[in-house]
Parts: C-alpha cells; structure tokens; sequence
C-alpha cells in the first residue's frame, strides 16, 4: 500500500463514524439492506429482481478493464431491464474515491468490483455490507473472506508471457533461478505496483532466499518497469517486451488466441488474487446491488470463462492443470505495505 493511500485510511477512520451516527435515514437503510442481504428463502431471487426493477439502477465501480466488463454488464441489464451506472478506475482509485466519499458524507456507488487490496481497506472502513447469498456455496475456498463481506468473481493469475518473435521455445526458463541467465540482459519487465506478488513469492521462498534471488537477476539483467497489467501483456505482444513477468494469465491468453505472438507460462510458485464483488453498507439501489452480487457468482461465471478469465466457479472452468496456486494475503499488505513496497522497491524498480 502507498504511503498515498494509508494517509487517506487514517483521515477517512475517523469521518466513517461520524457519517453513521450522523445520519438516521441511513442507518434505516443500512437495516434495511442488512435484511436484504441476509435473506436466502426460496424467492430470493424474485424478491431482489422486484425491488431492484423498482430502484431502476445500480451504480457499480469496478477495476475490470473494459473489454472484459462490458459483456458482463450488458447480460445484466438484458436480463434485468436494470440500468448500470458504471465507473472504472485502478485498485487504489477505487480505495481512495470511496473513502473521499465518505468523509464528504455521499453514497454513489451501490457494489464495487475489485481485487483484495481494494476492499479489504474498505471493510476495515466498515463500508461494505456482508452478504449472504446462496451462490457462494458455488465458489472455491480460497475466494471467500471469514467476514463475507466480498467474494471472489474470478482469479487473476499472475503469469510470466513472452513474445513468440524474440524468445525461442528452449530459451523459455522454467525456474526463476534461469532468469539469472546473461540472455536475458535487457529483456525482462515487471508491473510497477506489484509489491503485493513480490510479497507473496517471497512469503512461499523464503524472504532471505527471495531476495538475493531477485537481487541477482535484476543486478545481472536489469529489470524495466511498465504501469498496468494489460498495457503489460500488450507490450509483449507488440514486441516491446520480450518477456514479462507479472502479466495476469487471461490477459495474455486472449492475446494469443487472438492471434498475437504470445505465450503464457508459469513459474513456480504461482500467485493468485481474487477479484471480488462487495455491497456498499450505504448503498441506495439495495436491491439492485444484491442482485448484481449473485449475478456475478452466478450467471456472469460462464461469460467470464469464455473471456480466458478463471471463474470462482471451478465447475464452469477447471484450475489449470498441474500449477499449484499461493493466494495472497490481502492482510499481508495492509499491515506490512511499508516494509514490502520499500523491498519491491530497493530490489526490482529502483535497485540500489
């Protein structure tokens, strides 16, 4: 976590509480949609389509680039004839607009879609809603959190990709110990922000072993750094970058069976991140919002799986085979993100 967004997590502790005590009409709606969301009787689904046709819309702030949320958005409001007022912006855009919100006394946004790092801050901030929902009996372990206030839509699975044209097949490395190789000098790019991946694989490795691992491979090979996961994998693909290794696996995926000259492949160990839903606590369209969640660990499974995305659902789209999977720790970061985003920092992205 930056030192940016801890700032706004203390200033917005304080404001979230005085905005509960603060306002009746909410608290009726916080009860209200605390009913909603812990209902799980046989007309459920009929009682959350009746009042969410009444609500008219949900607005929803997500992560998901567009490509990949605008077909879950218009199965949606196909099938519900329910607007969706959407927003789109980065993990920690999301954490700091929600809390800006909330200190400024407002409640646009009803759900929001995004990884752990986002919304474990948000239920620390006591602004997301848990949510019962019959669906999640559906989903893998590893996509649940004890509080269920989220629940994971898909994983992103952090993979390595390289570039058909500029890396032959018996040059790709099969243990990060290969990186370590002089071919690679000049070839390798990480993502800028993926302190939480570094400290994952380092938490599996072992810190001291990882580190002088990484400290090697960037001392003998250099490491550029490029900002977002899909600018990423569309770097490879363009032949920008040779081989990348923090591209998430659907991304890449998509850009070969497109036809790029891509490849994805893993490198053990392999880290997961599971990109939830979560119902805001304040939410005006509650309803709307319910039905959006069940939706989206429901019927919303099957078109993420055609997009090379992987389902929570592992019924609609098996793990892939033969890669064991570390989850992150959305803890880890908050209660560390000094101490590894400083690591991630002195090591990869501005070695000293």
């Amino acid at each position: 976590m930056t030192s940016g967004l801890r700032r706004t997590l203390s200033q917005a502790s304080g404001a979230v509480l005085l905005l509960t005590l603060a306002a009746a009409p909410a608290l009726a709606q916080t009860r209200s949609l605390a009913e909603i969301a812990a209902y799980q009787g046989p007309d459920r689904t009929q009682r959350l389509i009746e009042g969410a046709r009444k609500e008219g819309t949900v607005s929803y702030y997500t992560s998901l680039v567009a490509d990949d949320s605008t077909p879950v958005i218009d199965a949606f409001k196909r099938k519900y004839g329910i607007d969706v007022q959407l927003w789109r912006g980065s993990t920690e855009a999301i954490v700091q607009r929600a809390l800006a919100e909330s200190r400024a006394g407002r409640c646009p946004a009803d759900a929001y879609h995004s990884g752990p790092p986002a919304l474990e801050p948000l239920h620390r901030e006591r602004l997301l809603q848990a949510v019962k929902s019959p669906l999640a009996a559906e989903v893998v372990p590893q996509a649940l959190r004890p509080h269920g206030e989220y629940v994971g839509v898909y994983l992103n699975l952090f993979a390595a990709a390289y570039n058909t044209n500029l890396v032959q097949a018996n040059e790709v490395p099969k243990t990060y110990e290969d990186l370590k190789h002089p071919r690679w000098k000049g070839r390798l790019a990480v993502e800028a922000d993926d302190a939480p991946w570094f400290a994952a694989i380092l938490g599996k490795i072992g810190e001291e072993q990882g580190l002088a691992l990484f400290r090697d491979i960037v001392r003998t090979n250099g490491m550029s750094v490029r900002k977002g996961h899909t600018l990423l994998a569309n770097m490879v693909a363009a032949g920008e970058v040779p081989l990348a290794l923090t591209v998430f696996s659907y991304k890449s995926d998509q850009l070969a069976r497109a036809g790029a000259p891509v490849r994805t492949f893993y490198l053990a160990p392999v880290i997961a991140l599971a990109t939830s839903i979560s119902v805001a606590r304040c939410a005006t369209h509650p309803h709307a919002a319910v039905l959006l969640y069940d939706f989206m660990i429901g019927e919303a499974q099957e078109i993420l799986a055609k997009r090379d995305l992987v389902p929570t659902n592992a019924k609609i789209k098996p793990l892939p085979t033969g890669v064991e999977l570390t989850f992150m720790d959305p803890a880890q970061m908050l209660d560390h993100g000094k101490k590894w985003n400083e690591l991630w920092e002195r090591t990869m992205t501005k070695p000293q």
